[in-house]
């Protein structure tokens, strides 16, 4: 499977999950909890990953990269946003210079 693909394919479960009994899933869960417990995994899942690249250990960086974006996901699909929207900012920033997209900005 292409990493789109498993992005794609991601998005299409936990889209699912948000009609899902809180107690059939952890994402189910999540959703039940509301944006406030999604917002706290996030933050939690950031500092799991600056913890792991304090640490130099690639696989755990790897796991918590994993865990932060998973979580991001959620996060965007509670909202009604898919990774392809993300992805469409991310390309729209492309060959742009940081430095003139943040000015851009104020």
């Amino acid at each position: 499977m292409a990493n789109r693909d498993v992005l794609t394919a991601l998005a299409e479960i936990l889209e699912q999950r948000k009609s899902a009994a809180p107690d059939s899933s952890y994402v189910a869960t999540l959703y039940a909890k509301g944006n406030d417990a999604i917002l706290k995994k996030v933050g939690e899942e950031a500092t799991e990953v600056v913890i792991a690249g304090k640490s130099g250990d690639k696989a755990d960086l790897i796991y918590e990269t994993a865990d932060l974006w998973f979580h991001t996901l959620v996060l965007l699909a509670h909202h009604g946003l898919k990774p392809e929207d993300v992805l469409n900012e991310l390309r729209r920033r492309f060959g742009l210079s940081g430095l003139d997209e943040k000015a851009s900005r104020q």
